[in-house]
């Protein structure tokens, strides 16, 4: 087993938006993968509203109230929205009347997705794609949810709609741990920041004291990075 992340410690407090930085290869999607149960632990513990979460599989993770919004957005793209939009209720299957109420909620506040409720899902663009995984995550009604790298593969323009639309998330009560690449959008967008180097934390602190920190710039360059997005966007 090769050991990808090193000693890392984060704390995400309730109602904060954190955001992991990293480049490519830093260990981001690993800790994503840590948190919610799906890679092994050498050691270390994860612990949400006080309680121990390490040794719990995913579902009992998301029944706890983590839900977590992949990179890449991840849809089904044989399915349809209405199709991918259920998967988001798993967890509460079985209860039909909170599942066709949060359904209802999610058509109402996306209105792209009630027009779209029947098409499939791989037919959508790539921002409306990201909405629908989102809105995926929301059916569980989280108390965290983690997003890695919301801002991958969509046009500048898109890119502030999604974080629009975080924002209201957040605003609603909802905690937001994000990762992502984007130095300079990050730091404008969270409350206090982590930057991952080689699976380690290699800088931590407020949006305010990283701002003009020269080691997020020169080690993860997020301008250079934004620049380089651009050349792979959709819409």
């Amino acid at each position: 087993m090769i050991e990808v992340l090193h000693g890392v410690s984060i704390a995400v407090r309730e109602h904060e938006i954190v955001t992991i930085l990293g480049s490519n290869g830093a260990g981001k999607t690993t800790l994503v993968a840590a948190i919610i149960g799906l890679v092994p632990y050498v050691e270390g513990t994860v612990r949400f509203l006080s309680e121990d979460i390490t040794a719990l599989p995913p579902h009992q993770i998301v029944a706890r109230g983590i839900v977590e919004v992949p990179t890449g957005r991840e849809v089904f793209p044989d399915q349809t929205v209405t199709e991918n939009l259920l998967l988001g209720a798993h967890a509460y299957r079985s209860d039909r009347a909170r599942v066709r109420r949060n359904l209802a909620d999610m058509t109402a506040r996306f209105p792209v997705l009630a027009q779209r409720r029947d098409q499939l899902a791989g037919s959508l663009s790539g921002g409306e794609q990201q909405i629908l995984s989102i809105a995926r995550g929301l059916m569980g009604r989280p108390r965290l949810m983690i997003l890695d790298e919301p801002s991958m593969g969509l046009a500048p323009i898109l890119v502030s709609r999604v974080f629009e639309l975080l924002k209201e998330i957040w605003t609603e009560g909802t905690t937001l741990l994000l990762i992502e690449k984007l130095a300079h959008l990050a730091i404008g967008f969270s409350h206090r920041l982590y930057v991952l180097e080689l699976g380690t934390v290699a800088v931590e602190g407020t949006a305010a004291e990283l701002a003009n920190d020269p080691r997020v710039e020169e080690a993860y360059l997020g301008r250079r990075a934004w620049a380089e997005e651009l050349g792979a966007t959709d819409d």
